[in-house]
């Protein structure tokens, strides 16, 4: 299923010229990747954020407001770029593609032993389908994130809480949502034992404030340079989301072109996976859907809903909602419907268009 996926996005980014000729070019430093000499279907995969990972792989946090984006990743990146021959950009492709492929595994076996290998098999297939799914096999911490929090919920799930929190306190220095692992891998409040994620998970979180905090002399730097990345985040107060929901429903009415296209993405993919949140309630374990909640609902407070195409693919109670529907024939109308979206995303993308 991997190689098939990954085939099919590797195609679409060779013909998307065909569809848009004209780059847009809408991230700096898009130098970094053209100068790499590598294929455009495979360089156009480090577009936009993935720029800023692969420059501080190769130079540190020595740009300013590049730290909001956490360490963890590019400094696997540098490392594993011993092996590609200084290529920054192919490191860490075979970092987020390989990570993705172990995530994969992982999340089956985990779900086949809790429900079925049916069930297994039509997660793996909508998660695979999601129209944003192609972040798993770019320049991007998704599969590296996605990774550690299956495994961490793996290891929970196999009575290993010491070893699922270490695995938290990783994804912690991945991504920021990674501390929202420790209430979910609270077992019992009352065994002193299952506390242990209370104290591990956030470690890597802590690790990196501590080190903005003796560099930049600001330990909320990751956050107070959020505003500066042009998506209208707020970081001094708190937006609850009906409020945000109304400013949308303002853009979609007063936009056109590919802004009104990525307004009607980022709702419909916030409505829609708070729905099946919702649904996923009698279906899906407890600690599951503390993380899933935490990492939906948290963007939102920054009072847009930018990127939340890209952040819900995390929360993977949603395939396990959709793998519980009956019937075949919808099942495979709701995949066909995503893959036609996500063709849309991977030409946009790689031809230089925000997306998620």
């Amino acid at each position: 299923m991997f190689l098939f996926w990954r085939i099919f996005l590797f195609l679409v980014a060779f013909f998307s010229p065909k569809f848009i000729p004209v780059f847009g070019e809408r991230f700096p430093y898009s130098g970094l990747l053209i100068e790499s000499n590598l294929p455009h279907w495979l360089w156009t995969l480090g577009n936009f954020d993935g720029v800023h990972y692969l420059r501080i792989a190769q130079d540190g946090f020595a740009y300013q407001y590049t730290q909001t984006f956490f360490p963890f990743y590019p400094l696997l990146i540098k490392f594993f770029s011993i092996f590609t021959f200084g290529n920054l950009i192919i490191s860490a492709l075979i970092i987020s593609n390989t990570a993705f492929l172990l995530a994969l595994v992982i999340f089956y076996k985990l779900l086949a032993k809790i429900y079925s290998e049916k069930v297994a098999f039509w997660s793996c297939i909508f998660l695979l389908s999601f129209p944003t799914s192609f972040y798993f096999g770019s320049v991007y911490t998704e599969s590296l994130f996605f990774l550690l929090v299956i495994l961490a919920f793996y290891l929970y799930e196999k009575g290993n809480i010491l070893g699922a929190s270490i695995v938290g306190a990783v994804s912690s220095s991945t991504r920021l949502i990674g501390v929202f692992l420790a209430p979910s891998l609270v077992k019992n409040v009352k065994n002193r034992k299952y506390l242990i994620p209370l104290l591990i998970v956030p470690l890597g979180l802590l690790i990196y404030m501590i080190y903005l905090k003796i560099t930049f002399n600001n330990p909320f730097y990751f956050l107070t340079a959020q505003s500066i990345f042009g998506q209208e985040r707020s970081t001094t107060q708190i937006i609850l989301l009906p409020q945000v929901f109304w400013r949308y429903v303002k853009i979609l009415a007063t936009t056109s072109g590919l802004p009104l296209f990525n307004a009607t993405l980022e709702l419909s993919s916030t409505i829609f996976a708070i729905i099946l949140l919702i649904l996923a309630s009698k279906k899906v374990k407890k600690e599951w859907l503390i993380f899933s909640w935490l990492a939906i609902i948290t963007p939102t407070l920054t009072g847009t809903l930018a990127s939340m195409p890209r952040y819900i693919l995390v929360a993977f109670p949603i395939y396990i909602v959709l793998a519980h529907i009956k019937s075949t024939l919808i099942k495979s109308t709701i995949v066909i419907f995503s893959l036609l979206i996500l063709s849309v995303c991977v030409i946009l993308f790689t031809q230089g268009y925000w997306v998620a």
